[in-house]
């Protein structure tokens, strides 16, 4: 371990006040929990550079700040203009807001939702729905091998729950807004559990977002599970500090005949890493997960990836899209498993890199592993510049060559962006995106 690590694990512990001051509050197997992942935590080492799965990101500077975390919420930060920034339009009145990891009663409006649907904090799960939450909550996200995720759950508070019973179909878009407003270093550990019953549809938007430069450390990790039938789609927005730390875990199980689609977009952060597993555990289950990074300056963003086939006729469909600026670096690492027995699996994967910067550095690494006859599968990765033959003929066509780039720039985001159904949020992303390249471009 590193020896900031050791020095500094103390600033990671705050899991032990809040075990005790939640004592009380929550049931035995949630205390039981929190306190064996604590238990875990200490057991285990943070990750470094000499493990492969963390070959190309160092954690260290992570670990050097002096981390504080908050048991209550300042009155005076909660006010609307403070997450007005980061809502979306179709989801003003289905909304949970969290501030520094804790949950606002005052800006979260569900009213829009229709009745049955259960979308809260935990503490009202624990009263309303405590035989699903409990049957799902650490069902997923294994802490016995992971630092970050074993510290998560240490620190199980006052997350966030969505449950869509068999049957129910939800056309309003459910948003899960985390706002970091830290004046000093501050560490929040977010949860998110979203269990879709039989046949269920929903949308769900997950979003980590900041409206300072401070320095603080965001370590999330959600849980989907995807009952017989259901269909999840799944908005991961990440636009965080330049300054912040953001380490994210995504844990999903789908069952048969099941559909989930993410959408993972990773704009903010100093260093960010986010892990996103996915087990098709039955039959005729279909899977997308596209992903787009933006970074600039020194940014550092790590995207994992895998998805499990584990029984015959399932699909998956896999592109991230990475745009890198300044003496940024990206890494990417995509693995497929087709297991023994999962015949007709239908498998693609893509990571495409456009580089706006000499300085710029890209780590990709598609993986394909195949235990299985009678599959259809692809993979492949790609490392470029803008081309200037493209430039030049935009060019040509009286368009300045800032503009020029510009709009290639947006159009190679594009792939990803345009996928998003909802609107506001796919024009927000539009926006931001070009504004973080400090490029200008009137979109249609």
């Amino acid at each position: 371990m590193p020896q900031a690590a050791i020095e500094n694990k103390k600033y990671f512990s705050a899991y032990k006040l809040l075990a005790k001051t939640r004592e009380d509050k929550d049931p035995a197997w949630l205390n039981n929990l929190r306190e064996k992942a604590g238990e875990r935590f200490e057991q285990l080492d943070f990750p470094t550079t000499r493990d492969e799965e963390w070959k190309y990101t160092n954690v260290t500077p992570i670990l050097k700040a002096p981390y504080r975390q908050i048991l209550e919420l300042d009155p005076k930060e909660l006010t609307a203009d403070l997450m007005m920034p980061f809502t979306f339009e179709e989801s003003r009145r289905s909304q949970l807001v969290f501030i520094n990891g804790l949950f606002s009663d005052e800006l979260s409006n569900l009213s829009n939702l229709p009745e049955g649907i259960k979308v809260s904090n935990f503490t009202a799960a624990l009263t309303d729905h405590v035989k699903v939450f409990s049957n799902h909550l650490a069902a997923y996200a294994d802490f016995h091998s992971d630092a970050f995720t074993a510290l998560n759950t240490a620190h199980i508070g006052d997350g966030a729950f969505v449950y869509i019973p068999d049957g129910k179909i939800v056309e309003t878009p459910i948003h899960l807004l985390f706002i970091a407003t830290a004046a000093e270093p501050l560490a929040s550990h977010p949860r998110v559990l979203i269990v879709a019953g039989e046949g269920a549809i929903a949308t769900v938007t997950e979003s980590y977002a900041s409206p300072g430069e401070e320095v603080y450390f965001t370590n999330a990790v959600t849980e989907v599970f995807a009952a017989k039938g259901s269909v999840i789609t799944h908005y991961r927005l990440q636009e965080e500090s330049e300054r912040a730390f953001h380490i994210g875990t995504t844990r999903v199980f789908q069952e048969r005949d099941s559909n989930y689609s993410s959408y993972a977009i990773s704009l903010g952060g100093e260093i960010v890493r986010h892990n996103l597993i996915v087990e098709l555990s039955d039959e005729h289950i279909e899977t997308t997960i596209d992903g787009l990074y933006v970074v600039t300056g020194r940014q550092h963003v790590d995207n994992h990836t895998s998805i499990d086939h584990q029984k015959p006729h399932c699909t998956s469909h896999q592109l991230y899209k990475g745009i890198l600026d300044g003496k940024s670096r990206a890494v990417f690492n995509g693995k497929i498993f087709v297991r023994e027995g999962a015949l007709l699996t239908d498998a693609h994967q893509l990571n495409k890199n456009l580089l706006l910067s000499g300085n710029a550095i890209v780590d990709t690494k598609p993986q394909l592993e195949i235990f299985a006859d009678d599959v259809k599968c692809s993979h492949g990765a790609t490392v470029g510049q803008l081309e200037e033959e493209e430039l030049f003929y935009i060019s040509t066509r009286g368009i300045n060559p800032e503009r020029a780039r510009a709009m290639l720039t947006y159009g190679f985001a594009e792939d990803v962006i345009r996928k998003i159904k909802l609107r506001s949020v796919r024009e927000q992303l539009d926006k931001r995106v070009l504004d973080k390249l400090h490029q200008s471009l009137e979109i249609d």
